[in-house]
């Protein structure tokens, strides 16, 4: 890793305001770029990138290496001559500020994305259809099953709303015909011929993700800016990554899964986190000299600059639970690859820049794999200041900041917690009384400290007193920086139907704000 000291703001594209119904990475993210090169910031995290299926969630997508089709600037289609402009004009209830209402716009963009893939093909000039040709070359090991996958998908679930199943909450080993959910080569083979041109339309709408983001990292790049991205430990039951790699997990013949993962009761939830995704047959995966997750780290570095690996201990260890049931209370502990598969990677792809989210029940085996390839862990702030374990005999909380190594990346906050200021609100006064005391170095009454929360005053003293900490990089949600409350909240775990929807106004943007972030950024060492 580069031990140069950064600052960095997380943020996900989906939040991006000023564009019909969802965050794109059109133009307004070459905004946020230049906002944050004026910032004297140097690091820009997102959340993962992939098509996201039931429940929105970037961490259940329905493929670890394509990108997410609702992220496709239509107005750029339109600009590079990809697109008619008659095709994108958006109707009146896809609005392009507030929050991201993902029913909506599913249902009016994908149809969009596929006139515009049609217009493309037909209409698409030599220089075009030659780049179009070497991304499906070039990307043809994972391209081909995805396209194969959700083309087969789209079918079935279209043919489930007509029967009145709910076959969108369904997986494909439920409602699949059996030659075609096994991943029969011939099967799959005359679905390919016989529905040649939906399935071109699905690679084209990669191509055309695939080129916007390479234009948007190269000019994050160019401008100081690097990229941290984010792989999920594990993949989503319902995804392409599964069902064209069915001996790679622990499933029953058909595909239905043996046991899933999630998390013991924790932080988040008193009764764990059920997550649900297959959990990998490792064994299987040695066999092939972990081929796989060499590609699957190897295709997210074309795309971003750092690799945040999220539930990095399941590497170690992970919580099995039974499949079928309902908390993840009754789980087992389950020995994982540990440093075999790190010693391959690095054997493969030489040093590369992973960051162990090494956040929760953390163990001296998951210590020891994370320092032993010298990953940094992660510090998130609103776990300092629980009194019960920050107290004043020693202060030895590991996440308070005076506790830092210099080999970790210290957060406000994650896409998981609350924003700050949404978590100051509703914390005790004993613990916004202890925020205050830590921060200001000084004794300082209840009533004084839940002033100072209520002026939002304590959330940009918290991202200062992160800035000036020995870790070498610091990265905080872009609402902690404008002090949002919890209605910026973007994922609260184990709940669906509330979350990823947070879009922020970029008018807010203030040259003021940038001013004070590259105040700090130049006073403790982070400027570039």
């Amino acid at each position: 890793m580069n031990t140069d000291r950064k600052s960095g703001i997380l943020f996900h594209p989906t939040s991006i305001s000023g564009t019909p119904g969802i965050g794109t990475i059109g133009k307004n993210a070459y905004t946020f770029v230049d906002w944050l090169k004026k910032s004297k910031q140097s690091l820009w995290q997102i959340l993962p990138l992939g098509p996201t299926g039931y429940g929105d969630s970037p961490y259940q997508s329905f493929s670890t290496f394509a990108g997410n089709p609702l992220l496709i600037d239509l107005d750029l289609l339109v600009e590079t001559k990809k697109a008619d402009a008659n095709d994108i004009v958006p109707p009146d209830y896809i609005k392009n500020e507030g929050p991201v209402d993902f029913g909506s716009v599913v249902w009016w963009k994908v149809p969009v994305l596929n006139k515009c893939a049609l217009y493309f093909l037909e209409n698409c000039t030599k220089q075009d259809r030659d780049a179009y040709e070497a991304f499906k070359n070039d990307n043809a090991a994972w391209l081909d099953n995805y396209a194969n996958f959700m083309s087969i998908k789209n079918f079935y679930d279209s043919k489930a709303k007509e029967e009145g199943i709910d076959g969108i909450k369904q997986v494909w080993f439920n409602y699949w015909p059996k030659e075609l959910a096994s991943c029969d080569p011939a099967a799959v083979s005359k679905w390919n011929k016989d529905n040649s041109k939906d399935i071109e339309v699905i690679k084209v709408i990669q191509f055309f993700f695939f080129d916007q983001w390479k234009n948007l990292k190269a000019y994050a790049n160019e401008n100081g800016i690097s990229i941290i991205g984010d792989i999920p430990i594990f993949v989503a039951a319902d995804s392409a990554d599964v069902w064209a790699n069915q001996n790679m997990f622990q499933l029953e013949k058909g595909g239905v899964p043996k046991a899933v993962a999630g998390v013991p009761p924790d932080y988040f939830s008193a009764t764990g986190q059920l997550w649900g995704n297959p959990l990998y047959d490792w064994d299987a995966i040695k066999k092939t000299d972990y081929y796989w997750w060499i590609c699957r780290i190897k295709n997210c570095l074309k795309l971003v600059d750092y690799v945040r690996i999220d539930h990095f201990r399941g590497f170690q260890a992970y919580w099995s639970v039974p499949f079928g049931n309902k908390t993840a209370i009754e789980g087992e502990w389950i020995n994982g690859p540990d440093h075999d598969l790190f010693t391959a990677i690095k054997n493969e792809l030489g040093t590369i820049p992973i960051i162990a989210e090494d956040l929760g029940l953390i163990t001296d085996e998951v210590k020891q794999l994370r320092d032993d390839f010298n990953f940094p862990g992660m510090k998130v702030l609103q776990f300092a200041f629980d009194p019960n374990e920050a107290g004043h005999d020693g202060m030895i909380n590991a996440f308070l900041p005076h506790m830092y190594p210099q080999n970790c990346i210290a957060y406000t906050g994650t896409h998981d917690n609350d924003t700050m200021q949404g978590w100051l609100d509703k914390a005790t006064d004993e613990s916004v009384t202890l925020v205050a005391k830590y921060i200001l170095g000084r004794e300082i009454s209840s009533k004084e400290a839940r002033a100072l929360c209520n002026d939002k005053a304590l959330c940009p003293l918290l991202i200062k007193t992160a800035m000036a900490s020995s870790a070498n990089m610091t990265v905080f949600p872009l609402q902690d920086v404008f002090a949002v409350g919890s209605e910026g909240r973007m994922n609260e775990p184990s709940t669906t139907g509330k979350n990823w929807k947070w879009r922020f106004d970029l008018n807010q943007l203030s040259d003021e704000k940038a001013e004070e972030l590259a105040f700090l950024s130049e006073m403790y060492g982070r400027n570039f």
